[in-house]
């Protein structure tokens, strides 16, 4: 699961932010102590930084560059600035994105995403892991992960999710399935796809995913 820190000192608006990152399936920490804002930020050791530049003691800016001493983690700014010297100080500062406040909840979680991407390649297996809706599929010990539980996989279920999870949103077909299950679609009887599709559908469920992978009837799967 991706952890999140928040460096916000509005505690209403991080307490709304928190709540629908867990939503997301992400796992969100904020900052209490704004004098020692980095130390948070090691302890923490987060996947990615929200940032609001207004802060009690130094802003957030300071705070950014000082996180850029020690780490390359991405940071999006969150702040009521507008102005475009704020914008063009926070990409300079080592900013990745800037959001204006009043913003909505799904645009955040699109920048979020977008930033996580871009950055871990999370939908792609150049990275450890890919995750989607916060399960996370381990490239290196081929095993998932969602929240607290953990499963193996066989060597046919973690290349099946591993295809349907690369290509999150889209529908796979059962031919190109096959493909990259054993390179030549034309030695595989079609049933025997759909018994390893039935049992990763089974230890997803064991860990909280029902419905994960949709089936589209005489067409393929898809993660929506």
């Amino acid at each position: 699961m991706f952890e999140i820190l928040l460096v916000e000192d509005d505690k209403k608006i991080s307490k709304i932010i928190t709540s629908n990152l867990k939503k997301w399936g992400f796992q969100g920490r904020c900052v209490n102590d704004f004098e020692d804002v980095l130390n948070c930020f090691l302890d923490t050791e987060p996947h990615l930084v929200l940032m609001d530049i207004n802060l009690p003691y130094y802003d957030g800016f300071y705070w950014c560059s000082r996180i850029r001493e020690v780490s390359k983690v991405p940071i999006i700014f969150i702040t009521s600035r507008d102005s475009n010297m704020d914008i063009i100080m926070a990409m300079n500062m080592g900013g990745d994105d800037y959001i204006q406040k009043p913003f909505s909840l799904e645009v955040l979680m699109a920048r979020i995403k977008a930033v996580l991407r871009r950055t871990y390649s999370y939908n792609s297996t150049d990275t450890e892991i890919i995750e989607h809706n916060g399960l996370i599929l381990n490239i290196k010990n081929n095993n998932i992960r969602f929240k607290d539980e953990k499963v193996e996989l066989s060597k046919n279920e973690f290349k099946i999710l591993t295809v349907l999870m690369e290509k999150s949103g889209q529908l796979v077909s059962r031919d190109e399935i096959m493909e990259v299950l054993w390179e030549d679609e034309k030695f595989i009887d079609d049933n025997t796809l759909t018994v390893n599709i039935n049992r990763l559908r089974k230890r997803l469920m064991r860990i909280g995913l029902e419905d994960f992978i949709l089936t589209k009837r005489g067409q393929g799967y898809i993660i929506p």
